[in-house]
C-alpha cells in the first residue's frame, strides 16, 4: 500500500521547457525594469525643466548626465530582451523538429516491421498462388463445360424454346389509360339528361276523354293540360 500511494508520477516537464519557462521569466523582469527606468526618464526630465526655470543650471546638467546613463542601459536592457526572445523562439522550433524527426523515426521502424512480415518473397509466393487457384478453377469450368452429352443439350433447348414460346402468349399489357371512376354524382345527372319525357299513359288519356268515341271529341276538353 506504502509503494501504492507514495509513487512518484512521471513528469512531463521536459529540461527544455524548464529553459523556456526561465528565458521567459528573465524577459518579464527586464520588461519590468524597462518600464520603471522609462518612468524615472520621464520625471528626471520635468525636474531639469524645473531646475533650468529656478536658474540652477549646474544642478540640471548632473541630472541630464545621470539621465543619459539611464537611457544607455534602457538600450542594453532592449537588446537583452531580444535575445532572451530570440533564445525561446530557437528552443521552442527545436521542439517541434525534435518531436517530427520522432514521429519519422517511428514511423520509419512501423515500416521496417511490416516489411519483415511482408517481404518481396512472400509476395511474389502469394501471387504465385493465386495465379494457380484461377488456373485451376479455369480448369474444372472447362471439364464441366465439355461434360454435357448431345442429350443434355437438346434438353437444354427444348427448355430455352418452352420459356420463350410462354413469354410469346401472354397477354398483351394495354397501352391506352384506364377510364377514370364517374362520381355518383355526375353518373345521375347523366342518366337524367339521357332519359326520354315520359309520354301521358293509356289510363290518363282515357280518363281526360282523350279519343272518347262517346263523348265525339277528338281531344282533351277546354282548360286541360299534359300532366308532368
Amino acid at each position: 500500500m506504502g509503494n501504492l500511494f507514495g509513487r512518484k508520477k512521471q513528469s512531463r516537464v521536459t529540461e527544455q521547457d524548464k529553459a523556456i519557462l526561465q528565458l521567459k521569466q528573465q524577459r518579464d523582469k527586464l520588461k519590468q525594469y524597462q518600464k520603471r527606468i522609462t518612468q524615472q526618464l520621464e520625471r528626471e526630465r520635468e525636474i531639469a525643466r524645473q531646475l533650468l526655470r529656478d536658474g540652477r543650471k549646474e544642478r540640471a546638467k548632473l541630472l541630464l548626465k545621470k539621465k543619459r546613463y539611464r537611457e544607455q542601459l534602457l538600450d542594453k536592457t532592449e537588446n537583452q530582451i531580444t535575445s532572451l526572445e530570440t533564445m525561446v523562439q530557437s528552443i521552442e522550433f527545436t521542439q517541434i523538429e525534435m518531436k517530427v524527426i520522432e514521429g519519422l523515426k517511428i514511423g520509419n521502424e512501423c515500416l521496417n516491421k511490416m516489411h519483415q512480415v511482408m517481404s518481396i518473397e512472400e509476395v511474389e509466393r502469394i501471387l504465385d498462388e493465386t495465379q494457380e487457384a484461377v488456373d485451376y478453377q479455369r480448369q474444372i469450368d472447362e471439364l464441366l463445360a465439355g461434360s454435357f452429352t448431345q442429350e443434355d443439350e437438346d434438353a437444354i433447348l427444348e427448355e430455352l424454346d418452352a420459356i420463350t414460346q410462354e413469354q410469346i402468349e401472354l397477354p398483351a399489357v394495354p397501352s391506352e389509360p384506364l377510364p377514370e371512376k364517374i362520381p355518383e354524382e355526375a353518373r345521375s345527372q347523366m342518366t337524367q339528361q339521357e332519359t326520354p319525357p315520359r309520354l301521358p299513359s293509356l289510363l290518363m288519356l282515357s280518363h281526360w276523354g282523350w279519343g272518347s268515341r262517346s263523348a265525339g271529341r277528338a281531344g282533351p276538353g277546354p282548360g286541360w293540360s299534359w300532366p308532368v
